[in-house]
């Protein structure tokens, strides 16, 4: 059985000490400025948010929260949102690690965690600075709402009978939604080999394909789908995680429908690799801020997304642990050598 990791969810802000964490200094070079973006009390007033990927999707609406949370709590004077898509965010993430400013936070997670190893990425998470985990989130698999699926079952029986004539969208190559098509053949019994995952590098981009009848159906997070799924545009055929999600509730887990298996995606931020303790330090207790506000909780509550909050060397722990996790994973369902 193939399961999600145990919840632990203390917030606290842990010192940070890159000595230890996933960093590699000096790989950055920065822009020089006169007052280094910061404000006279030593706050951040400048602030950037990368998002590796276009907009519409999760690492989106994740980043746009942030921006607007920061703001709106006075926390800083401006945080801006820039898009940087294209090869499952490796290539905001070459950016981060050698170009970016140091009041910089780029949004990344699980997704990012196997496009540098399905893309063979030069740049890669141990060139960058782990801020912050924060939020956790099931899939959802669905159908145009025309399909002859009903379940997953459905799906799964298609696949073994058409292989790779029945298409399947999701986000960039190597991200949690090929990884959960992947273990779902897997658990089946399918080679891997029979499946044809279409990668987008948004959400909006598969929300297209799958309303166009361009593919057969879609593995996203919940909250991607779930105004879709409630008009009656798509169909569910099942959720990822251990119980049902709080967006569709009505919507049955794998468990249900007899597959022993549960996934969830997460999200978190990151620095430039080049900055100093101080400057991480500072990062990391201005999104500690922000994931303490009413605003946040809101967010959370919103978009159905669990609080997973982790800070300082416990997330640049948990960031060594699925880099390796997810290394084998990859491997097992064929997708890395």
């Amino acid at each position: 059985m193939f399961t999600t990791r145990t919840p632990r969810r203390p917030r606290t802000l842990a010192a940070l000490s890159l000595a230890g964490a996933l960093t590699l200094a000096g790989c950055g070079s920065l822009t020089e400025s006169s007052d280094d973006g910061a404000g006279a009390e030593g706050g951040i007033d400048q602030l950037e948010i990368v998002v590796p990927a276009e907009p519409g999707g999760g690492w989106d609406a994740t980043g746009r929260a942030m921006q607007n949370v920061l703001q709106e709590n006075d926390l800083t004077e401006s945080a801006q949102v820039v898009n940087v898509g294209g090869a499952g965010g490796t290539v905001g993430l070459a950016q981060l690690a050698n170009e970016r400013e140091e009041n910089t936070l780029m949004v990344m997670g699980l997704v990012m965690v196997g496009a540098v190893e399905t893309n063979q990425a030069e740049a890669t998470l141990e060139d960058v600075t782990p801020i912050a985990e924060l939020t956790e989130e099931p899939l959802i698999i669905v159908a145009p709402a025309d399909s002859p699926y009903d379940t997953v079952e459905d799906l799964i029986a298609d696949i073994d009978a058409e292989g790779q004539g029945v298409s399947i969208a999701g986000g960039s190559a190597g991200g949690a939604d090929q990884i959960l098509a992947g273990l779902l053949l897997q658990d089946a019994g399918i080679e891997p080999t029979s499946l044809n995952y279409v990668p987008y590098s948004g959400g909006g981009e598969s929300l297209a394909a799958l309303l166009g009848g361009k593919v057969d159906a879609g593995i996203s997070g919940v909250a991607e789908y779930a105004s879709q799924v409630e008009d009656g545009e798509l169909k569910a055929l099942g959720v990822s995680s251990e119980e049902p999600s709080e967006l569709l509730p009505d919507v049955p887990t794998l468990a249900d429908q007899g597959t022993d298996l549960t996934l969830t995606n997460w999200r978190g931020v990151v620095a430039p690799g080049s900055i100093e303790d101080d400057k991480a330090d500072e990062l990391a207790d201005l999104v500690t801020e922000m994931s303490e506000t009413e605003d946040w909780d809101q967010v959370l509550e919103d978009n159905a997304w669990t609080d997973a909050f982790l800070a300082g060397d416990e997330f640049a722990s948990f960031l060594d642990e699925e880099i390796t996790r997810i290394q084998q994973v990859l491997t097992d369902i064929g997708l890395v050598e």
